[in-house]
């Protein structure tokens, strides 16, 4: 009708150019890697949530240990591939965790402050292991305190033989980051490692 204010139409929204093929491309390689980016095998739990280092000869000739360290700052010790208990005729046949003047498997851990917790050097030892009629001194290898030893090996110290990367690890420690800075640099790397002992 004459007279009348013309009807208001709603405001038209500009669309803003998404950039659509970009953010598929990235949805689509979050979803369908390239191939050729992949590892020929699946990375397995240790590869891809540990930083992998190793220790030749400590303190004595043979004595390879690991020490995987993860994005929090906890450490996993165990023994390496090449560690000579495992060159004995019938692998690892017990361990135990009384060291002299402690037990280490006595203490348990509780509560956000880790108490109990044991105070250790590197050189500190963590258990014994014996194959045949040998017995090996296991050192902690990081400053720190214990947080855990996996007292399954008790029972079950045939895991050390079977899977000491995984099942078989020997304790779990929480350094301090100024002393894990200090002795990092005195370990190899998985590659470095490799090439000193061969393949793992």
């Amino acid at each position: 009708m004459a007279g009348e204010p013309a009807a208001l139409e709603p405001p038209t929204l500009q669309k803003t150019p998404l950039r659509e093929s970009a953010v598929d491309e990235e949805t689509r390689a979050l979803i369908v890697p390239d191939a050729a980016d992949l590892p020929p095998l699946p990375l397995s739990a240790v590869e891809a949530n540990f930083t992998r280092y190793y220790v030749a000869d400590f303190p004595n000739p043979g004595h390879d240990q690991y020490v995987y360290r993860h994005p929090n700052g906890l450490c996993v010790v165990g023994l390496a591939p090449a560690h000579v208990a495992f060159k004995e005729g019938g692998g690892i046949t017990a361990v135990d965790f009384n060291v002299g003047k402690s037990d280490r498997s006595e203490r348990k851990v509780t509560g956000k402050r880790k108490r109990n917790a044991q105070h250790l050097q590197e050189n500190s030892a963590l258990c014994k292991v014996s194959a045949k009629d040998k017995c090996f001194i296991v050192r902690c290898c990081v400053k720190g305190s214990l947080l855990e030893i996996n007292d399954r090996l008790i029972k079950q110290p045939d895991l050390l033989n079977t899977s000491a990367d995984r099942e078989g690890y020997i304790g779990i420690f929480q350094p301090k980051p100024a002393d894990w800075l200090k002795i990092k640099d005195n370990f190899l790397s998985y590659e470095d490692y490799k090439k000193l002992r061969g393949a793992c």
